[in-house]
């Protein structure tokens, strides 16, 4: 399960023991609201261990601490940059760790990087068929078939087109 990564102690704020200025806590619509996300993501994650479970208060409600927001938009970022939730829950291991960590989110990085070079290359094979298709939409009217709705219905695989 994740923990939450705590930021360091900057300083007393309550002078007077007993009377807490900001304990920190937030509840489920607050951090969410914060991170931009909706509560049943912030559920969601929870389950699948990216966010640890906070403790409860004592009405039962869910008490996150405030670095569960950083938690959340390292989620969504690293999502962004099209890492699929389990390369994330690798990543938030990652950015507790030392320098070697470094070294292993960089590897996973270009891993990633090769899959989407292998993604562009699949769009732009995709794209060049469609471009050869739609010329051939320029046939006479009197050829009532359309070539392109004829290639997608027909079982035949797509020629490749030469680069």
């Amino acid at each position: 399960m994740a923990e939450y990564r705590v930021k360091p102690y900057c300083g007393l704020l309550d002078p007077v023991p007993g009377y807490r200025v900001d304990a920190g806590g937030m509840q489920t619509h607050e951090v969410a609201e914060q991170a931009g996300v909706n509560a049943q993501t912030l559920r969601y994650y929870e389950r699948r261990g990216l966010l640890a479970e906070p403790p409860r208060s004592q009405s039962g409600y869910r008490d996150y601490p405030t670095s569960a927001v950083d938690v959340l938009r390292f989620v969504k970022r690293a999502q962004e940059l099209g890492f699929s939730l389990a390369e994330v829950e690798e990543l938030l291991a990652l950015a507790d760790g030392g320098p070697d960590s470094c070294e292993a989110a960089r590897a996973l990085a270009e891993s990633h990087m090769a899959e989407l070079d292998r993604r562009i290359a699949d769009l732009h094979r995709m794209r060049a068929s469609l471009d050869v298709l739609v010329a051939t939409c320029e046939r006479p009217r009197v050829d009532r078939s359309c070539p392109l709705l004829d290639a997608i219905e027909s079982r035949e695989p797509l020629t490749e087109v030469p680069r």
